[in-house]
């Protein structure tokens, strides 16, 4: 089956109500983690791959592994290029027939953000590819930053209307408080900030570091209209907390398929419950084109 774009998941979505999990994967167990919940819960799904996972499994390894599992499935799938910083890791992405590129300038200047969206815009859409931009910057839980700090880091309304204007984005990930890896203490998420982007930006919205945030703040950002939002820590941390606990318990095992099968259920139940709580479940449309 081929991959959908992101594009056509996140317009089903935005007119549904609902929001399209992607998960980020590293290799065969987490990828077959994911399309295994997702069939089970008949959910559209999108496979994250970062520059980072693919220097790490080879991209044309993660991208075989990508299309096989969409293969053995009937549900929607998208293969994404997460937080992709340059025009080779794009260029990597569209060659190994990604259906999805992200383009993250947000550490440059405004000016600079749209010309390299722009340009990777033109580029995605001449394949047939779709996009997504950030704007505003998520810092990590290991930033100390000030309370001015962070009110700079988040994105701002009208800057949001003017860059989806200027680039020919296809989705726009947000910064309103959210944070790549585990949170220290509440997150602190900027709704009403949210809710003056969706009203000047009409393409869909993007949650990023959404691990650790409550369930309730989960649903509230999906009703203001977040179409896509994005997993990676909880999935690492149940994979190392089951292989920690069965080497624990199994001193002697060395069989790699039996130390891994306890991750990969781990894996898969936490994929289940965030697409539940995104409100994907039943959403899979078939045949897929």
């Amino acid at each position: 089956m081929a991959f959908v774009t992101n594009a056509e998941l996140l317009s089903r979505a935005k007119q549904g109500g609902y929001a399209v999990g992607a998960f980020n994967t590293n290799n065969l167990e987490i990828t077959l983690s994911i399309v295994e919940a997702a069939a089970a819960e008949r959910s559209p799904v999108i496979f994250g791959v970062s520059p980072g996972a693919m220097r790490y499994a080879g991209v044309a390894y993660l991208a075989a592994i990508a299309r096989t599992a969409s293969e053995s499935v009937d549900i929607p799938i998208s293969l994404h290029l997460d937080h992709g910083l340059t025009m080779e890791d794009v260029q990597a992405a569209l060659d190994n027939g990604f259906s999805s590129v992200m383009i993250d300038g947000s550490s440059l200047t405004f000016e600079e953000n749209v010309h390299l969206t722009r340009e990777v815009a033109d580029l995605a859409h001449s394949r047939g590819v779709s996009v997504e931009a950030e704007l505003g910057r998520l810092v990590g839980v290991e930033d100390n930053i000030s309370a001015s700090e962070r009110e700079a880091s988040m994105t701002d309304p009208d800057r949001a209307a003017e860059f989806v204007e200027n680039t020919d984005t296809d989705a726009l990930a947000v910064a309103i408080g959210n944070a790549h890896g585990w949170y220290r203490g509440k997150p602190q998420l900027d709704f009403d900030r949210l809710r003056e982007i969706r009203s000047k930006v009409a393409i869909p919205l993007v949650l990023h570091g959404a691990s650790g945030i409550p369930d309730d703040m989960i649903r509230e950002a999906t009703s203001i209209g977040v179409d896509k939002i994005n997993i990676d820590t909880e999935i690492r941390d149940a994979f190392r907390q089951a292989v920690a606990k069965f080497v624990n318990e199994n001193p002697d095992v060395i069989d790699p398929r039996k130390i891994l099968a306890p991750a990969r259920a781990a894996m898969r139940e936490v994929v289940a419950k965030k697409i539940r709580l995104f409100g994907g479940s039943g959403k899979a449309w078939y045949p897929v084109p």
